[in-house]
């Protein structure tokens, strides 16, 4: 459990947090805000891609605060459905619905005097911002079912892996709803923009695993070490904790080598950037398109299976990886069946993903 010391909670203070791993200039910034924003009682918003560690901050931030003595709640939004979740935040009393057999108090509730924090706060329904909007305004609201005000003194934290001013903008998003939970937002750096932390990282889920499997994985083989640090990690610091258990686990000795890594991994996919028109997709898969044509021979008669066979083998590198190699995990994402999967592992090379 994270438990910053007391001494993290001077506002001026600079460096690392007690129980957050990186010291890299990206990770700092992060830390600075954390401090001063800990301080207040003001809205935070967490953004970044998913396995960036939002959660451990938002815990940094309820603990280094005024309320760190009080409870610090988590709901994923986008885990339950829009009923599911009114009933999980405010509440609900006897005959609500079917089901609701007696009165049952909300995670706004059991966060009174401390934090709730609001995990994919991006996947929830406009109806259902409307009360959480009230909820951050008021401090109050109605159970499910109820009409009897409850009100609370709750902190929220809010996070999200989209850019809420794009859903704003799609109206998918309620702007006064952004713009209250706005209040101080803190981006949090993908793995591959602090690179110098990974080695920092890997030694502590090392350490972590090897306690927990009763296991004595001590030593990192150079070339493998190497692999970890170019690879480009899209699942971020979830995706390499999971990457060094399964090392831990499968190890024969006490090191961990290049041949253990994931194929995506040991296959040196560093993160490359093309130039020009920026990182959305249509922009990116018509520059690919264009280099490919300019690369290509004047004769080459085969640029479909050239352009696109490339594409579908480095999605497929990059889902096994982000999946840990587990080939029924990568196929349920890539939205296709196992059999498809292998028979695609074996066309491309990739044949050595695990498959269970």
């Amino acid at each position: 459990m994270l438990r910053p010391s007391s001494h993290d909670a001077d506002p001026h203070r600079t460096g690392p947090i007690a129980g957050l791993i990186g010291g890299s200039p990206a990770m700092l910034e992060v830390y600075a805000t954390t401090r001063k924003v800990a301080a207040s009682n003001a809205s935070v918003l967490l953004l970044g891609e998913t396995g960036t560690g939002k959660e451990l901050i938002a815990k940094a931030i309820h603990v280094l605060s005024p309320r760190g003595s009080g409870p610090f709640v988590r709901v994923n939004c986008g885990a339950l459905s829009e009923s599911l979740l009114e009933s999980e935040l405010f509440g609900h009393v006897r005959g609500a619905f079917t089901g609701a057999v007696s009165n049952r108090a909300g995670r706004f509730e059991a966060a009174h005097t401390g934090t709730i924090f609001l995990d994919e706060i991006n996947s929830t329904t406009l109806h259902l911002q409307v009360k959480l909007l009230r909820v951050l305004q008021e401090r109050e609201f109605e159970r499910v079912g109820d009409t009897e005000t409850i009100r609370v003194d709750t902190r929220v934290i809010a996070a999200s892996n989209r850019d809420l001013l794009d859903e704003v903008t799609k109206e998918s998003f309620r702007e006064d709803l952004y713009y209250r939970l706005n209040v101080v937002p803190i981006v949090l750096p993908p793995l591959r923009a602090r690179r110098e932390d990974i080695p920092l990282l890997v030694s502590h889920f090392l350490e972590l695993y090897n306690e927990q499997n009763d296991r004595y994985v001590v030593h990192l083989q150079a070339e493998a070490l190497e692999a970890i640090v170019r690879y480009h990690w899209p699942g971020n610091v979830r995706e390499l904790q999971n990457v060094v258990e399964r090392c831990v686990v499968m190890a024969p000795g006490d090191e961990i080598t290049l041949d253990l890594l994931p194929v995506a991994i040991r296959g040196g996919r560093a993160e490359t950037s093309l130039p020009g028109r920026g990182g959305d997709l249509d922009s990116l898969a018509r520059e690919l398109v264009e280099q490919g044509l300019a690369t290509a021979p004047a004769d080459d008669e085969n640029l479909f299976d050239r352009v696109v066979s490339r594409v579908e083998r480095e999605l497929i590198a990059q889902m096994l990886g982000a999946c840990g190699g587990v080939q029924l995990k990568a196929a349920a994402r890539l939205g296709i069946n196992r059999n498809t999967l292998r028979k695609k592992l074996l066309e491309h090379g990739l044949e050595e993903g695990e498959a269970t």
